[in-house]
């Protein structure tokens, strides 16, 4: 494993820097190691209605950012007082796997005492309360694993960003966020500051290893580019938002899916579908095997059976599909 030091607080390039690395540039190591922090952004997960989930006019008020993962997952709220880690690695799993990048991140936690659990879908916890949320995918031959720490993140800013279905506890203020999600800091038995807790976590991690790669010219250059083409661009972090006369919402072990649909003369003629899942083909797959069937059970069973999903969705399987659907 080779560690990349980044110090840039961008979101946008910090995300076209994990891109760049699983599309064009090959290190000819199996597996690439960063830790990261942004400047306050909301990152919206990949299948998520970015309108639907964050208070647009307060974030813009307030400078913070908004950018799209290519992850899969809910909305989160980072700023400089949180952290972000990223394992990128060579070869695509066969399904969304969680364990095998988060176990280096608990034990490096464990080192400085701090009682982390993982509670089974993509959250680390403490006691209860969520500090660290987690996103995978595969893309072009490789794994992307990457998560955030709550460090000392800004509660109070954190709830007024973000627009919550009642699905959630932290909707109802900020008293509710406090008792739902925490910061590591409050856990620490000596106070450090948030350069000595990343220094501790990488050489965690790294498990003592020197081994680094520095971004050259050309490497900034293209990852700069990125940014501005893809991560900044209006049309991927917002899109058109349509409407559509049938939706549909189901929450699973593995996330919620949400089915908006045009249905013209009982025949799918449309459809869109957005949620904090996590999926390891293109969505868009599904959409179109759905367009020009008809809006039946069976027919919409047979549809996604066609996909050959089976292992398309994390904690998802195809007969919750279709009953969600219709």
């Amino acid at each position: 494993m080779i560690y990349i030091e980044n110090n840039v607080t961008d979101p946008f390039f910090n995300f076209a820097l994990e891109y760049y690395l699983m599309t064009e540039k090959n290190l000819n190591e199996d597996q690439v190691f960063i830790f990261w922090r942004t400047e306050p952004t909301l990152m919206i997960g990949k299948y998520q209605n970015t309108i639907e989930e964050i208070n647009e006019i307060f974030a813009r008020n307030h400078g913070v950012k908004v950018v799209r993962r290519i992850t899969g997952g809910g909305t989160i709220y980072t700023d400089m007082g949180g952290w972000q880690f990223s394992f990128i690695t060579r070869g695509q799993a066969e399904t969304i796997d969680f364990n095998k990048y988060i176990g280096p991140v608990i034990a490096g936690l464990e080192k400085l005492d701090v009682p982390t659990e993982f509670n089974s879908r993509n959250d680390l916890v403490i006691h209860g309360k969520k500090f660290s949320g987690n996103a995978q995918c595969l893309l072009n031959g490789y794994t992307l694993h990457h998560g955030s720490l709550l460090f000392n993140t800004d509660f109070e800013q954190m709830v007024k960003c973000l627009t919550v279905d009642d699905n959630k506890i932290i909707s109802k203020g900020i008293k509710s966020a406090k008792e739902r999600v925490t910061n590591i800091s409050e856990y620490l038995k000596e106070l450090i500051d948030m350069d000595t807790f990343r220094q501790l976590m990488v050489e965690s991690i790294m498990q003592g290893s020197k081994k680094e790669y520095r971004l050259n010219d050309d490497d900034l250059e293209r990852i700069h580019t990125i940014a501005k083409e893809k991560f900044e661009s209006w049309n991927w972090n917002y899109g058109e938002s349509p409407k559509f006369n049938i939706i549909r919402t189901g929450r699973f072990d593995g996330g919620k899916m949400e089915f908006k649909m045009d249905v013209n003369k009982g025949k799918i003629t449309d459809c869109h579908i957005y949620g904090d899942f996590f999926g390891s083909i293109d969505i868009l797959v599904l959409c179109h095997a759905l367009i020009g069937c008809n809006y039946e059970r069976e027919s919409i069973k047979k549809a996604i059976e066609q996909c050959d999903i089976k292992k398309a969705f994390y904690n998802i399987n195809e007969e919750e599909l279709a009953d969600i659907i219709c």
